[in-house]
């Protein structure tokens, strides 16, 4: 720690998803971030291997997001949403229409992706409310799904430590299909691992038979689950998916905070799969991650549904304060203009290759059990220590910050996920540096 931060207080802060007393103990302080790397209090630069939280996929400190968001600030600081606009929010929206699927173009915005789930949550049971199907608000998870800490989003996730100490209070009629990780069948597979697609969706059958379909809102699953470790949709899958909620009138809602805006080399992973669900959650990534922004984009029909159940007055009772908040909406409409402009999405695309020659070339590496690629996301699993799962990991990182490397973990799995500015010799020293790391970690 430097000296000019010797003497910080560290005791008032409450953090998030952190250890707080190893943590505070011995604390990893960052300072500045430009472009690839993070610095830290004592200088040291610190390669970015995790866009931030998978969100900074244009790189730190981008000119022209600053620049919008100094001006927006000088201008217009804040404005409600309720019952009243501002040209932003309709611009931003638009923008953003236009890079979801065909006919996803009604956008509602929020400030996160927990909001944004707990919000398409409420959308599907409004929507077959408006249909005269009340009935319908049975939520459909999955094991090991991630999707945000409001009680929509740990009700229909599958991480168990995140549900544990609410397990009480959670949303009533949910239900979990299993998840999609197969070591078994698919240990190192590159891309899409080619066993258990339809095997695994077929699962929503059998949810089916037991509840009724006449009872199911929605299905939301994540098209690649980021935060639980990197688990691929093996092939077939999402495709079965949105053939049995089709044939039974159940929305299919894609949880895309992490796979938006360029992570697989395509705008969405609905794009990328060829899949098209009914509502998608969006965040992270739509304004780098500069301030807090999200939203959800619709099928119109759901929309005109909702809103056209209603003779006049308020369609859909919910929303946040800072709904599509000008400092929110400055930053959409610069981070989207940026990918634009550098083509980001084809640049992930063309660097996906390299980056899965990279990750595999970590097969053999003493722990390694398994290696998993998609776009620029890559997951190395380690095998767990006896009695001690997560600890390997947990060590793996530390040693890779002391060394100027972040990366993220989650029990044993490592997750890579750079910005999409990531220059091919940049990517060779991650691999590397996690490479020396693991083969010293006992």
């Amino acid at each position: 720690m430097s000296s000019d931060t010797a003497t910080l207080d560290l005791s008032h802060l409450w953090m998030p998803f952190t250890a707080n007393r190893t943590f505070k103990a011995h604390p990893r302080l960052l300072s500045a971030a430009k472009g690839m790397y993070y610095t830290d209090t004592d200088g040291h630069q610190i390669l970015d291997g995790t866009a931030g939280l998978w969100c900074v996929n244009a790189g730190h400190g981008r000119q022209p997001i600053v620049d919008a968001l100094h001006a927006q600030a000088q201008k217009l600081d804040y404005a409600s949403s309720f019952n009243i606009g501002h040209v932003d929010s309709f611009r931003a929206a638009s923008e953003v229409a236009a890079l979801m699927p065909q006919s996803m173009d009604r956008v509602f915005f929020t400030n996160s992706g927990s909001e944004s789930v707990d919000t398409a949550l409420k959308i599907a049971v409004a929507y077959h409310r408006a249909k005269g199907e009340g009935q319908r608000t049975r939520l459909i998870g999955r094991e090991r799904g991630y999707h945000g800490v409001g009680f929509g989003g740990i009700s229909v996730g599958g991480i168990s430590p995140n549900r544990k100490a609410f397990s009480g209070v959670l949303l009533p009629g949910v239900d979990h299909l299993p998840h999609t990780h197969d070591l078994a069948h698919n240990a190192f597979s590159r891309g899409q691992p080619a066993w258990g697609g339809e095997h695994f969706a077929d699962a929503l059958e059998d949810i089916i038979a037991l509840h009724d379909a006449s009872t199911i809102a929605a299905v939301i699953v994540e098209p690649l689950a980021g935060s639980t470790g990197v688990l691929l949709p093996p092939k077939g899958y999402l495709e079965r998916l949105r053939a049995i909620t089709e044939k039974y009138g159940i929305l299919l809602i894609f949880d895309e905070i992490i796979t938006g805006f360029g992570r697989l080399g395509a705008a969405t992973a609905s794009d990328f799969f060829g899949v098209k669900p009914d509502i998608i959650t969006f965040a992270k990534g739509v304004c780098n991650a500069a301030v807090p922004a999200g939203g959800v984009s619709v099928r119109r029909g759901i929309y005109d549904t909702i809103v056209d159940a209603t003779e006049g007055g308020i369609e859909f009772f919910h929303g946040y304060t800072f709904s599509a908040h000008p400092m929110a909406t400055a930053a959409i409409l610069a981070t989207l203009g940026i990918y634009r402009a550098e083509k980001l999405f084809e640049r992930a695309h063309g660097l996906a290759g390299k980056f899965e020659d990279a990750a595999h070339a970590l097969k053999g590496t003493a722990h390694v059990i398994d290696i998993r690629n998609l776009g620029l996301v890559a997951g190395i699993e380690l095998e767990s220590r006896p009695g001690a799962k997560g600890a390997r990991a947990a060590e793996v990182f530390a040693k890779c910050f002391d060394r100027g490397l972040l990366v993220r973990y989650t029990g044993d799995i490592i997750a890579i996920s750079p910005p999409l500015i990531i220059e091919e010799k940049q990517i060779d020293q991650i691999f590397s540096t996690l490479k020396d790391v693991i083969s010293v970690v006992k």
